[in-house]
């Protein structure tokens, strides 16, 4: 079994992050906070899209892809999605709000989500390291089913975690992809 340092991981998930959260500053300089108006159903439903593309792309080869992009920008494009439906869920839909206060809302999400990865993968003992890309990719697409089951029971389950968790989960597995593709 491969050992990742835990400080290395922290590391590239911070510069992971940096890229995600650029990305995600440059589109609201583009386009403000036009997301305001999406329910997360519609959220789930833009993530789900993103890691089908992700998925298609492994499966026929990047060569094969119509629209020249590779993965990586779907897998920013998933943590982005995922925190602003972390934002809506806590906020609720509404009114376009401050990019000083979208920024705001994006970091305390994204601060959530990198203390649940500090704590699993202190639990995991970098498990991540020894995995695929395409095992996030099914993974994150598992937790979109989940999602959209739970979606459909109006976020009410009986053992399992809700939405939330599940969205943190995606950011988590989104950033290690990141990583494996780009900063190892």
């Amino acid at each position: 079994m491969e050992k990742g340092n835990t400080r290395d991981t922290a590391s590239q998930f911070s510069e992971a992050i940096s890229i995600c959260r650029d990305i995600y500053a440059k589109k609201l300089q583009d386009y403000g906070t036009s997301w305001r108006i999406m329910r997360p159903m519609s959220l789930t439903d833009q993530i789900y899209i993103k890691a089908c593309r992700i998925r298609a792309l492994e499966e026929k080869g990047i060569g094969n892809a119509a629209v020249n992009e590779g993965i990586e920008p779907e897998f920013i494009g998933i943590v982005n999605y995922c925190a602003i439906a972390l934002i809506q869920l806590s906020k609720g839909t509404g009114e376009p709000i401050s990019v000083e206060e979208a920024l705001n809302l994006y970091d305390e999400q994204i601060a959530r989500a990198t203390a649940l990865m500090r704590n699993k993968n202190h639990d995991y003992d970098e498990a991540w390291r020894n995995m695929r890309v395409s095992s996030f990719t099914d993974i994150i697409l598992q937790k979109l089913l989940r999602t959209k089951e739970i979606e459909s029971h109006d976020g009410r389950t009986i053992i399992s975690e809700g939405v939330e968790a599940n969205y943190m989960d995606m950011i988590n597995y989104a950033i290690f992809a990141i990583i494996k593709l780009r900063l190892s």
